[in-house]
């Protein structure tokens, strides 16, 4: 049963790691907004990750922040697809040469891709809305192809 629900909807997960938190804003503009409506698509946000389909990071990867993206990855099942949105998450944005009294910082340890395989990147600071409803688009194909 649970196998055929989840052919019929996509279940995404937004994992912010660090930044000005501007992609968030735009990751629920467009999955919950009326507007851009994902849910056409049959998208929804979830707050589980054993629910998820899809991991959506939004921001720089901090150390503090490394150690739980990895777990909420590990934790989404298989088949699943990841969607790197934003500037910082994709290369650092403006915290990747942040430097302290001793030299460069060791909070940033951005991007994603260094932590988690990433599957689709979504540019932009910040990315628009229809965007990353985009790249949340091309990941499907990965989920339900992989689905028998």
């Amino acid at each position: 049963m649970k196998t055929l629900a989840r052919k019929k909807c996509i279940h995404v997960f937004l994992a912010y790691t660090g930044g000005c938190n501007g992609c968030d804003i735009e990751v629920v503009n467009a999955v919950l907004s009326p507007y851009y409506d994902a849910e056409q698509y049959n998208v929804f946000l979830t707050f589980n990750p054993r629910e998820a389909d899809i991991l959506i990071v939004s921001g720089c990867v901090t150390l503090a922040n490394l150690k739980p993206l990895k777990e909420i990855y590990k934790k989404i099942p298989e088949p699943k697809a990841v969607v790197a949105v934003g500037s910082c998450a994709l290369m650092g944005g403006v915290y990747k040469n942040i430097y302290g009294d001793l030299g460069p910082s060791e909070f940033v340890v951005a991007p994603v891709d260094k932590v988690i395989p990433v599957d689709v990147k979504v540019p932009g600071c910040a990315p628009r809305p229809e965007d990353i409803i985009a790249g949340i688009v091309k990941a499907i194909p990965k989920i339900l192809g992989e689905r028998k």
